[in-house]
């Protein structure tokens, strides 16, 4: 069996902070292999604080510049002192993870804490893709996936799943003055932006801004699903699991008449596993590789596909080049013998 590359005791921290804080990743990730569970829950351990030293501290600025401190000292091999932060370390350099995702990550991070509002729908793809498409690639490298429509599909997982976030999350963060919703879907709905903050109250003009992210969502659940068939074989369970899970939490919204106002959705621990257990449907099909990446995700993708080794000759290449080797060592015998040929005859 291989030596653990993190500490058992750094990954035991890892795992008790998920499992009161992150229930829903904690449970698709128990249907991953150990191999990649590991790791997995060390890296989602990291973003986990990453993102509540911004939502929870009292200096927004002053946890940035700590972050980006953190993340130089985990890619210089000498991480801060800490659980968590030695598990990522250790899990980034064993995988070659590339720090321009981690960083973005922290971009994403930065533009809460500036309060940041997003124009219209592209604009908040931008930011979904950097606290959560960038999730959905490392997340992918830990795997061992190298196909780069696998990894586009990946990042549009992260991406839906943080939409589903942010419809279920309204009324909370809009309680906190935090906006996500887009701005020019508000003013088509007649919802003042100010307005809405300074009371924010459910009605069907709101309800109709939550169901077309949720609609958004639903898009990019079936575009990242054929990437799942594309997965290592015992990743698939745990993937299709939470990608069920998270749209089962988009689903309870709709039920409601997407209240997420007056109410937080949730999905129960029975539920959970129920879904878990339905989630081998399309884990063997689908075909990621006609659909387009997100232009919101391409900066990951470029620095996922650069970290990785170039891609081996499929099985009809390598043939073909057997056969070119082949014939060049025939014709180089040949040659050889003709020469021989030439010699003997001079010498008689």
């Amino acid at each position: 069996m291989p030596r653990p590359f993190i500490n058992p005791a750094d990954l035991a921290a890892c795992r008790a902070l998920l499992c009161s804080g992150s229930r829903s990743f904690f449970a698709a990730s128990l249907l991953l292999p150990r191999r990649v569970r590991d790791p997995a829950t060390a890296l989602y351990a990291f973003c986990r604080v990453a993102d509540d030293a911004i939502d929870l501290g009292d200096d927004p600025h002053a946890a940035l510049l700590q972050l980006h401190a953190r993340l130089d000292a985990a890619y210089a091999g000498a991480p801060a002192d800490g659980a968590i932060d030695r598990a990522f370390a250790a899990t980034v350099q064993h995988f070659k993870i590339p720090r321009a995702l981690p960083a973005a990550l922290i971009e994403g991070l930065a533009w809460d804490a500036a309060g940041r509002r997003y124009e219209n729908f592209p604009a908040l793809l931008d930011y979904a893709a950097r606290v959560a498409g960038a999730v959905g690639v490392m997340m992918a490298l830990v795997m061992g996936v190298k196909d780069a429509a696998a990894l586009a599909r990946a990042a549009d997982l992260g991406v839906a799943m943080q939409l589903t976030n942010i419809a279920r999350d309204v009324g909370e963060d809009a309680a906190a003055g935090r906006l996500f919703l887009p701005l020019d879907w508000l003013a088509q709905a007649g919802i003042a932006p100010e307005d809405f903050l300074a009371a924010p109250e459910f009605n069907p003009a709101v309800a109709g801004v939550i169901q077309r992210l949720l609609l958004e969502a639903a898009s990019l659940y079936a575009r990242a699903a054929p990437g799942i068939a594309r997965l290592p074989l015992g990743c698939r369970p745990g993937i299709a699991a939470a990608a069920k899970i998270y749209a089962a939490i988009g689903a309870q919204v709709a039920a409601v008449g997407h209240d997420s106002i007056t109410r937080r959705a949730r999905v129960s621990g029975r539920r959970k596993i129920a879904l878990a257990c339905a989630a081998t449907a399309g884990m063997f099909g689908g075909d990621p590789g006609h659909i387009p990446a997100l232009p919101a995700n391409l900066f990951l993708l470029l620095a996922a596909e650069a970290s990785l080794p170039p891609p081996e000759p499929n099985a009809f290449i390598k043939l073909m080049n057997m056969f070119e080797r082949l014939e060049r060592a025939q014709r180089d015998a040949a040659a050889a013998a003709r020469r021989d040929t030439t010699a003997e005859g001079r010498l008689a």
